[in-house]
């Protein structure tokens, strides 16, 4: 499997602020034993999409766990000098620290954006795929925003029965071509109308694909107002898709 990172960072400590800031949570008060059972089951959804980063997670879920247990205990922590100790307090230092570097790096990544906008003589340019007829990339989204989209198409999908022995194997090329002939024939298609009545392993390799041609610039995402599912947006010109297809790609999956 190949990783995806639409934003800066994306790790575990993002996952926490990304609970934290969607739910208004005050960073200095975690409701623990929530944040830690949402931590988890995303945790779980990453496993299935076996990310490399998903034991970075597993760590942190770990961290989690144990910090929910000593809140648990009968009789509170202390230090040296006798006051109660606050298990969460070196995690949410952690997390002050990291949301300080994060300010830092969207603010320097800000300063970039402006600076490319002159031309000097011999300015480095980075190098980006050029796609004919492009339009502007939508990327307002975290990726964990997206993570919620594939779960809800994961908890939908019906088991496999245990009788069945036959596996359809669905490949990146042939996933890749199945979302470009649907947003040749519709502009716009909510991801959890792409994924209806697919099996699991369909879902998750399809998702991968959506990562990667967001990445690339060929469709832009878009996040529901619930937040709940994400619209995948045409991005390419429409010509080149059909010379793509006549010219004997594989068909949709």
């Amino acid at each position: 499997m190949y990783r995806v990172q639409i934003q800066d960072f994306e790790g575990p400590l993002d996952l926490l602020l990304f609970f934290i800031r969607r739910d208004e949570l005050d960073i200095h008060d975690i409701p623990i034993s929530k944040i830690t059972d949402e931590y988890l089951e995303y945790v779980r959804v990453l496993e299935q999409v076996d990310l490399d980063s998903v034991g970075d997670f597993i760590y942190m879920s770990a961290q989690l766990i144990n910090i929910k247990a000593r809140m648990l205990l009968p009789r509170p922590e202390l230090d040296e000098e006798g006051d109660p100790v606050d298990p969460r307090r070196e995690l949410v230092n952690r997390l002050l620290t990291y949301m300080k570097y994060k300010e830092v790096a969207e603010t320097l990544g800000d300063r970039y954006e402006k600076r490319s906008d002159y031309f000097n003589r011999n300015f480095p340019a980075q190098e980006k795929e050029e796609i004919v007829g492009r339009k502007g990339v939508e990327l307002q989204v975290s990726v964990f925003s997206l993570i919620s989209a594939l779960q809800k198409v994961l908890s939908e999908v019906p088991d496999t029965p245990v009788h069945s022995v036959h596996r359809n194997q669905y490949s990146v090329e042939s996933q890749r071509q199945f979302v470009f002939e649907h947003l040749a024939i519709q502009e716009r298609i909510p991801f959890t109308t792409l994924m209806q009545h697919r099996p699991k392993h369909f879902v998750i390799v399809t998702f991968l694909v959506i990562l990667e041609m967001t990445q690339q610039g060929h469709i832009g995402l878009i996040l529901s107002p619930e937040g709940d599912d994400f619209v995948l947006e045409r991005n390419f010109d429409y010509s080149e898709l059909s010379a793509r297809i006549n010219n004997g790609s594989a068909g949709t999956a």
